[in-house]
This record gives structure tokens, C-alpha cells and sequence, in this order.
């Protein structure tokens, strides 16, 4: 599944195929999964994100689903989806807190340059006095046991595959319509969701506290929407 911020679509391959199906980003439809069941070791809950759409030609309700450790986690995906793809966020960078372990030119994927950073960043936390010497020493006899870099080379060494195989493993299709576009064939917003982003940010600004999922029923009710 890709998301193409220009045209405003997103791109499907269908399962165990190699057939793509490309449908409009506002037509697309997102929900969380809750579930609880009870087992013998006690109540649990399972937590699920999935996405949903109608196929252009069949009309055939088609969906995508995952699971997730939480709710917050499940809405969270989505939010970081709606980002890129309604406020041109480009990186992780842009929507991360300042403190994570990623310098400016780090690779996106984690490795070796990830455990070195988290290094530099507990001597730093130690010599600013916001730790004491014994949750330092723990930290790094974690880290020793754990076999220092070995972990980030073994990562690395699996990021290079995945980039080395994965074009091989794109339908055409997918790989010509991921190409970008020149600014005068970008794709626009329509008035709808317009109107509705701006009576979001209106009920933010207004109650920063309020649940995510409250502040789109809220604008939707605002809107005259059916959510």
C-alpha cells in the first residue's frame, strides 16, 4: 500500500496478486478495532487499525487490517498518515520529539548510528546531573549484555536487503504511478474537507485537552457530516 501526497490517491496491490487498484485519499475510510475475550489467565484486549475502500470497478467493499498494542497506538498511525498526506510532513524528524535518539543525518531505518546516539545521550544526561551513577552503570551493563553493537549490525545488515529486494517486488503499475509530479498536476483538496480541517483546528484551539476522537465527531456534528 502506498500513499502519493501529489495526485491526493492511494495505491493497493491486491493479496497474492500482482494486480494494483488506485483509489481517491478522501474516499478512503479508517477505523480502530477494540476487542476483550476472556481466557483462562484473565480478561484480555486486543487493539487493531484498519483501512477501508470500495473497488472502483466492482464496488466490492475491500479492507486492510492490523493490530496494534493500543487504541492510542492505532489512532496514532492514522494520524501520522493524515499528516503526510494533509500537512506535508516529509520525515520523522519533523513530527518527533527533539530528544529522540536520531541525529540530523541519520538513515530513517535504526542501526548502529541508533545505539550510538543513545550513548552520547545517557553520558549527557549523566554529566548534566539528571541521572546518578548507578542508573548509568545499570544502562550499560544492559547494553553490554545485550552485545554492544552487534544488534545495530544485524539490523543494518537487514535494512540493505529489504532496500536491495523490495523495487523487485513492486508491480510497475505501482513503481510508474509513485513518480512524482510537476506542482501544476498536484491534485487539491476539496471544499468539504476543507471546511472540515478548519473546524477541527477552530475545536483545538479552543479545547487543546479534548480526545482526538471527540474533536472529529465534534466537527463532523459542526459540519452537517454523517461520520
Amino acid at each position: 500500500m502506498r500513499f502519493h501526497r501529489q495526485r491526493r490517491e492511494v495505491c493497493f496491490v491486491l493479496e497474492g496478486t500482482y494486480k494494483t487498484v488506485v483509489v481517491p485519499w478522501e474516499s478512503l475510510m479508517a477505523w480502530v478495532v477494540e476487542a476483550r475475550g476472556v481466557t483462562q489467565y484473565g480478561v484480555q484486549q486486543q487493539f487493531g487499525m484498519g483501512f477501508g475502500y470500495a473497488h472502483p470497478e466492482t464496488g466490492q467493499w475491500l479492507k486492510l487490517e492490523f493490530m496494534t498494542f493500543a487504541k492510542p497506538l492505532a489512532i496514532s498511525h492514522w494520524e501520522a498518515i493524515r499528516a503526510y498526506m494533509e500537512y506535508e510532513v516529509n520525515s520523522l524528524a519533523e513530527v518527533q520529539d527533539p530528544n529522540v535518539i536520531r541525529g540530523e543525518n541519520d538513515p530513517a531505518w535504526e542501526g548502529v548510528h541508533t545505539l550510538r546516539n543513545a550513548r552520547r545521550r545517557i553520558n549527557q544526561r549523566r554529566a548534566d546531573g539528571e541521572i546518578g551513577w548507578l542508573y548509568w552503570s545499570c544502562w550499560y551493563l544492559i547494553d553490554i549484555i545485550q552485545l554492544w553493537n552487534l544488534p545495530g549490525y544485524l539490523t543494518e545488515r537487514e535494512n540493505k536487503r529489504l532496500i536491495k529486494t523490495r523495487p523487485n517486488v513492486l508491480p510497475a503499475k505501482m513503481t510508474r504511478w509513485s513518480h512524482p509530479l510537476d506542482e501544476e498536476q498536484w491534485a487539491k483538496p476539496s471544499d468539504e474537507l476543507v471546511r472540515l480541517c478548519e473546524e477541527v483546528r477552530r475545536i483545538r484551539a479552543t479545547d487543546p485537552a479534548l480526545p482526538i476522537e471527540k474533536v472529529f465527531s465534534e466537527a463532523y456534528r459542526r459540519q452537517g457530516i454523517e461520520a
